[in-house]
């Protein structure tokens, strides 16, 4: 047997993943909480002896991961998102490559679905409230011809609210923001995707305002058939 198959290639890490390490280990451990604030930037930088580009980033990547939250002359606090969902999650998401799309996808699909249908069912007038905010938000940036990802993000984050299963809504913000980064790298949103999704979006809170967990279930899938089957091909050519 030759003794090259049996090595492994040796990843080096990035600096912003370590040091997306280093903040999930002091929240984990509780010497980080729900709400306490960060230090600044330059004083990270100057404490991990790095740049600060990299610190930038990692807190950007948190940031939409929902586990920190920067507010302006506050600063960047930790968020209060439940502690033992994050556990273990980040270090996984941090290690994803391009052919992981595919079950990343997959997933999404499995847990939109789900989130649909019970957001059908246990949605409140506040949660429709909310969701019409996010739906006219998203509609802002289409008619402005704008890509509108965030609000795009955040309707679906709105939904996962609506289930009332917090569970979901914790998955889907680990999940959603690897997905829309290959999304862009692979150009995956083609001219006019961002109309159609505006409409879909549409369809989909009316099931939720109607009640009707079948129909929501049905319009989700129809929404992310796209990307899916996108997901699936990408999957074959990478084989």
């Amino acid at each position: 047997m030759d003794i090259l198959e049996s090595l492994k290639t040796i990843e080096v890490e990035s600096p912003v993943n370590q040091i997306i390490k280093q903040i999930r280990s002091l929240i984990i451990t509780g010497k980080l909480k729900p709400g306490d604030k960060l230090p600044s930037e330059r004083k990270l930088s100057e404490s991990l002896g790095i740049g600060r580009t990299y610190v930038r980033d990692a807190i950007k990547k948190l940031e939409f991961y929902g586990i920190l939250k920067t507010m302006p002359q506050s600063g960047t606090v930790v968020a209060g998102i439940d502690i033992s969902a994050m556990e273990g999650l980040i270090s996984n998401v941090i290690h994803l490559h391009d052919n992981d799309f595919f079950h990343l996808v997959e997933t999404r699909v499995l847990l939109e679905v789900f989130a649909c249908s019970q957001a059908a069912l246990r949605r409140t007038d506040g949660n429709i409230l909310e969701l019409k905010t996010a739906l006219s938000d998203h509609k802002k940036r289409v008619e402005a011809g704008l890509p509108g990802v965030k609000e795009d993000l955040n309707f679906h984050i709105k939904i996962a609210e609506a289930s009332q299963n917090m569970v979901v809504k914790s998955m889907l913000l680990i999940l959603i923001p690897d997905i829309i980064e290959i999304y862009r790298k692979l150009n995956v949103c083609g001219e006019g995707r961002f109309y159609q999704s505006f409409n879909q979006h549409e369809e989909i809170l009316n099931c939720i305002i109607n009640r009707d967990p079948q129909g929501a279930e049905t319009k989700m899938r129809e929404h992310l058939k796209h990307v899916y089957e996108f997901s699936k091909s990408y999957k074959q050519e990478l084989r």
